[in-house]
């Protein structure tokens, strides 16, 4: 759904998605996350939404670029993907330093929210 949001007094056009319980409002290529359910109990747990081993979908959308192989040197923020929801293109980035172990995904595929994506076996420190 289109939006209407005020930042520093300046209206902005957005759109908005809810998804299990979370806003997301997707606003001049910056998304914001809002836990719909403020004031009631979470059910959300430690971890539930991934690891850092991992790089999840972080809503439903399609895979556009995969910018990482099997096997590669990843660095902690380096891109990995690029996907895009809502008329909005997402760059998903390693939260670790690691080694590619699998990619899940194929350009072009829809994927729900939260898929394991890219998994990275994390290097020996």
């Amino acid at each position: 759904m289109d939006v209407k949001v005020r930042i520093d007094g300046v209206d902005h056009k957005g759109q908005a998605q809810l998804l299990q319980g979370t806003l997301w409002v997707h606003v001049n290529g910056r998304t914001f996350t809002m836990d719909a359910g403020a004031g009631r109990k979470s059910r959300k747990k430690a971890g539930a939404g991934g690891s850092s081993d991992t790089v999840s979908a972080p809503m439903p959308g399609k895979v556009t670029k995969i910018l990482v192989q099997t096997g590669a040197e990843l660095k902690a923020g380096q891109a990995v993907l690029v996907m895009e929801a809502m008329k909005m293109e997402y760059t998903l980035k390693a939260d670790i330093a690691g080694t590619v172990d699998s990619v899940s995904c194929a350009v072009g595929e829809q994927v729900a929210l939260g898929k394991a994506l890219v998994k990275i076996k994390p290097s020996a420190e």
